[in-house]
């Protein structure tokens, strides 16, 4: 099944070589280019796009407001947004996940990393590196008086309906660890991880394990380590 990309940034250069880059790809081809975020969120409905490549700053609707009107359609339920920064410590990027995206990766990432990145997006799973778990989610949503202020009461009640394995899996993916890691540390197999992980997220309304990070810390069930 090919993977049908989309990319959105006003500089027409980096679209050309994330055009190219992608397209020589056998299993994935981009549908469509936005200059700008209004004109990504029309065409990831016109162009029935997989995931999008979506740049913070663009003109007129930025990329985090696209990002949220995307996630926020019904009809766009199954596309997947990865953010495109060129700095990875940057508040965007949690606002970016509160959005709705699936992750993240930095403009100075290798090719390689780019791709590998479409086919997580595309597969569901999230795009976190340790810098986001451990890192920017726990300086803006669970470190400051501010980010107590802004817990969602609603998230943490819902946590109520988790099993204790359940809240156990969770902790360990707002870790930043995979399924594989998660398995080990808990004795299980990967198999009964992802089912864990999969319930996790219909109970907490989460789109992917993305949004499972975000609820994990705005609840407060996962508290940041201060170094």
């Amino acid at each position: 099944m090919t993977i049908r990309v989309l990319l959105a940034d006003d500089q027409a250069l980096l679209r050309s070589a994330f055009r190219v880059l992608v397209d020589s790809e056998p299993d994935m081809e981009v549908v469509g280019e936005a200059s700008d975020g209004a004109e990504a969120v029309r065409l990831t409905k016109e162009q029935h796009a997989d995931v999008v490549l979506m740049d913070i700053r663009m003109p007129g609707t930025d990329g985090l407001a696209a990002t949220r009107l995307i996630s926020a359609d019904p009809e766009l339920a199954d596309v997947r947004v990865v953010i495109l920064t060129t700095f990875e410590v940057d508040d965007y990027v949690v606002q970016s996940l509160r959005a709705g995206a699936s992750g993240f990766l930095g403009k100075g990432s290798e090719p390689e990393e780019l791709l590998n990145a479409i086919r997580i997006a595309a597969g569901g799973q999230a795009l976190l590196s340790p810098a986001a778990t451990t890192g920017l989610i726990a300086r803006f949503l669970a470190t400051d008086d501010q980010a107590d202020a802004d817990r969602d009461p609603a998230r943490g009640e819902r946590l109520d309906s988790l099993t204790v394995r359940e809240r156990e899996v969770l902790v360990q993916v707002a870790g930043g660890h995979s399924n594989d890691e998660i398995a080990e540390r808990l004795e299980v197999s990967p198999l009964t991880v992802k089912t864990h992980v999969n319930r996790a997220m219909a109970k907490l309304g989460a789109r992917d394990r993305a949004q499972l990070v975000v609820t994990a810390y705005e609840s407060g069930l996962v508290r940041p380590r201060v170094e």
